[in-house]
């Protein structure tokens, strides 16, 4: 069995895999038994699910799945979504095929990649899903973030902005905000070397239903092709995140 290096944290989860396993609740008591534990050390950790409510106990005093796993599952379904509509509907944007083209989600400070299409030309930068770079860098991230207010930006990075990666990188928080200032008129977003020397990156936001930036798009270049591209991919991108928008619920004049 693959185990974590934090105990506490694998036998929570053998708890809850055994009492989704089980085609009945459970006691505290058969918990233990079952699965060989300390009763007071499942006793701590079942109190602490129940407080969260990713469990509950009937009037028997046995454990069930809770509802605080529907807000996990939402969360996962609505990003899988994104991910699905990306693949699905890129297709249909000849212009975007021929160039990478990420989306990210925005997780505190950092993105991390979800999902690429791959240009036939390698840019020499990693897109794989799962990397995550400094949001303030990047040109989702940079998209993302202009849908926050700066104090909420700050809060995120205590502060104090991560060390840039390159010599174009962002240093100071009033730069960052004429940046963002910037892409709530275009809805653009620019990475003009800030991940890598010679790369750029345009990206924009994708909102759902409530409205929310949940997701963010950008289009790579070597930087000879940025500005003879520039304008119709941007185009073509916002078109994409429009699309993705709409079959995601979000409606720009609040009708559904």
């Amino acid at each position: 069995m693959n185990t974590t290096t934090v105990p506490a944290l694998d036998k929570t989860f053998q708890i809850l895999d055994l009492i989704t396993a089980s085609p009945q609740p459970l006691t505290a008591a058969h918990i233990a038994k079952q699965l060989g534990l300390a009763r007071s050390s499942t006793h701590n950790i079942l109190h602490s699910l129940l407080a969260k409510h990713v469990i509950y106990k009937d009037t028997e005093s046995r454990f069930h799945l809770g509802s605080y796993l529907l807000y996990w599952a939402g969360k996962y379904e609505q990003q899988q979504g994104v991910i699905q509509l990306f693949k699905d509907l890129i297709v249909q944007y000849p212009t975007l095929l021929q160039h990478t083209v990420t989306l990210s989600k925005l997780d505190l400070g950092e993105v991390v990649f979800l999902a690429c299409h791959e240009a036939p030309a390698s840019l020499g930068f990693t897109f794989r899903a799962g990397v995550r770079v400094p949001a303030v860098f990047s040109a989702t991230g940079k998209a993302i973030l202009s849908t926050l207010p700066m104090h909420t930006i700050k809060s995120i990075y205590e502060g104090v902005l991560p060390e840039p990666m390159t010599p174009n990188g962002v240093r100071d928080f009033d730069t960052l905000s004429r940046e963002l200032t910037a892409i709530h008129s275009s809805r653009i977003s620019l990475d003009d070397g800030q991940l890598r020397d010679g790369m750029y990156c345009l990206g924009t936001y994708i909102r759902n239903a409530s409205g929310n930036a949940v997701a963010g798009m950008a289009v790579s270049f070597l930087q000879a092709e940025y500005e003879s591209k520039r304008d119709e991919v941007s185009t073509v991108l916002i078109e994409l995140a429009k699309q993705m928008e709409q079959r995601l619920g979000f409606c720009a004049d609040g009708i559904r």
